[in-house]
């Protein structure tokens, strides 16, 4: 296995693992019967203290739960791919810090879910891509933007069944991380890059010869 795959294979152990305990969670309360919204985040009520870290875990049904699975698979292996020394404090900042403003801010309700960290990944990459400028962050950027802009509607308060404040919160740590870990994980060409301009060298070199030769 070469260096870039057993990157792209560690970058994969995370976002699987954190997914793949999300369906055991869901699974459990669908054949148990047992719910465990009661164990979500319910702000200002400090039995929903405990909420900032379970809410994340627990999902309403399978609609829910699918609908967060391959956005936190892929933006978490795009984050922990692309900005290895950061990824691990982006994950944790992500998935405490909205939760925290969700409890002091947000209406009274019980908030579960984890389409706030997806929010908080999108932010960051795209964020990261505006501040950096690098190549690799602008390409992020762009694909992030392509895929998931349309979820900037889920920050407004349009539908009650939606906890609106989770992802306006994990937007704003998206945002906020980009801005503290700019200067990490500086950007490195690959070789693929080094010998597209290698060869692109080599044209403009030849381009500036006048055919036929003479001496």
């Amino acid at each position: 296995m070469n260096d870039e795959k057993r990157k792209l294979f560690s970058s994969l152990l995370i976002p699987a693992g954190f997914i793949f305990l999300l369906w055991i969670i869901q699974i459990f309360q669908s054949v148990s019967g047992i719910s465990f919204i009661q164990l979500g985040l319910y702000p200002r009520k400090f039995s929903g203290l405990a909420g900032i870290i379970a809410a994340p875990l627990i999902h309403a049904g399978f609609g829910h739960l699918i609908s967060n699975t391959i956005p936190l698979l892929f933006l978490g292996v795009g984050i922990l791919y692309f900005y290895p020394s950061a990824a691990r404090k982006i994950f944790v900042l992500v998935y405490v810090v909205p939760g925290i403003f969700v409890w002091l801010f947000a209406r009274p309700a019980f908030h579960i879910g984890a389409s706030g960290m997806v929010y908080g990944f999108v932010s960051f990459l795209f964020f990261s891509g505006i501040i950096r400028r690098d190549t690799r962050s602008i390409a992020l950027a762009l694909i992030v933007t392509f895929l998931y802009g349309g979820i900037i509607w889920g920050i407004f308060p349009l539908d009650k069944g939606i906890s609106w404040e989770y992802h306006l919160f994990g937007s704003l740590t998206g945002i906020t991380c980009a801005f503290i870990f700019k200067r990490s994980d500086p950007y490195k060409k690959y070789e693929w890059e080094e010998e597209e301009e290698e060869e692109n060298g080599k044209l403009e070199i030849s381009h500036d010869r006048n055919w036929p030769y003479e001496p």
